[in-house]
């Protein structure tokens, strides 16, 4: 057993001030530990989008009614209500795990040695970003599911899985100034790629506003246009996407670039294959709850797979300018 050294009144006034400037004083975590910290974030992050689907997928979107609360006068279901109460209920638990994840990254990215401020800022965007998010949640729910509260729902939670994706990549690389491993007209590639995506992801969020799934039973405003239309032009999407992937791959492998480019974009093309199979079939067979469910995690694999691309175009190597971060010694003594 590892004794807990005791703190004294000068220790417990520098954790009120500066808690994690304390934490950062005793504790160095490895850089396994922060990569870690980072994915479970993005892990969380994903986990969150597909909970969120489910709660529209059961009708269980006013499931609690109203917000911050679950109904009048009580934060958690009562008996009187159903089950969609508990899956809406539920689903707004996982934001307290997701905060701790993000809470998680941020402690480790604040502590490592060398103090590395851009990781703490990717981190504290996270929390940002969960805490507009579930404002903007229970907004949805006091306007009775919006098709266009939900649109915005679903697209600030890709804007989480970007930052996520990013902190975790940030966590296996220096500080160094970016260095290209491609050249100029391969990194353009990848950015008409970056903007079909984002299309493919907008277009997806005005089929869910306008298709059937509305997220409860009772009367719910939809998107007021074809869905079938809008799914095809999501599909025309799809193919742009899957034709620029396949393009990017024979580019990388003919300019005998390195491996990273090359593999990431291969994992890509087999999850755009995936999730196409799944469009299709959902679409046939008039869009099947668990189908709709695996489309909406196989959106988020897609987004963090062209994310992935985008960031193996560049190393950064270490570098030995690093400083340390803000200096605690004043308030809570050396650092360990």
């Amino acid at each position: 057993m590892v004794g807990v050294p005791k703190l004294n009144p000068a220790d417990a006034a520098a954790a009120v001030r500066n808690p994690l400037a304390f934490i950062a004083a005793r504790w160095t975590p490895t850089p396994r530990t922060v990569q870690r910290a980072a994915l479970a974030a993005l892990v969380m992050s994903v986990v969150i989008v597909v909970t969120g689907g489910a709660v529209r997928l059961t009708g269980s979107g006013l499931g609690c009614p109203t917000w911050p609360e679950c109904t009048d006068g009580s934060l958690t279901p009562t008996s009187a209500l159903s089950y969609h109460s508990a899956i809406e209920f539920g689903n707004r638990m996982l934001t307290y795990v997701l905060c701790a994840a993000v809470g998680w990254a941020i402690i480790a990215a604040r502590s490592e040695k060398p103090y590395r401020r851009s990781l703490t800022r990717l981190g504290w965007a996270q929390f940002w970003l969960v805490m507009s998010n579930a404002i903007l949640g229970g907004v949805v729910v006091l306007v009775g599911l919006n098709p266009y509260t939900v649109a915005a729902h679903f697209l600030l939670a890709t804007a989480l899985t970007t930052v996520a994706a990013v902190m975790w990549q940030r966590t296996r690389e220096g500080d160094g100034a970016p260095r290209p491993l491609v050249g100029k007209a391969v990194q353009q590639l990848v950015w008409f790629l970056v903007a079909a995506s984002l299309l493919l992801i907008a277009a997806g969020t005005v089929v869910t506003g306008a298709g059937p799934h509305a997220g409860d039973s009772s009367e719910v405003k939809r998107i007021p246009i074809d869905w079938e239309t809008v799914a095809k032009l999501h599909a025309v999407l799809a193919w742009i996407v899957v034709t620029l992937t396949f393009a990017l791959w024979f580019v990388l492998k003919a300019v005998d670039a390195p491996k990273g480019p090359s593999a990431r974009t291969r994992d890509l093309f087999l999850i755009l294959l995936g999730q196409g199979v799944i469009g299709y079939v959902q679409y046939f067979t008039h869009l099947p709850e668990l189908l709709v469910a695996l489309h909406m995690f196989g959106s988020c694999l897609v987004w963090i797979g062209v994310l992935r691309i985008l960031l193996a175009l560049r190393e950064r190597p270490e570098t030995g300018l690093d400083l340390p971060g803000p200096s605690a010694e004043v308030t809570v003594g050396t650092r360990a």
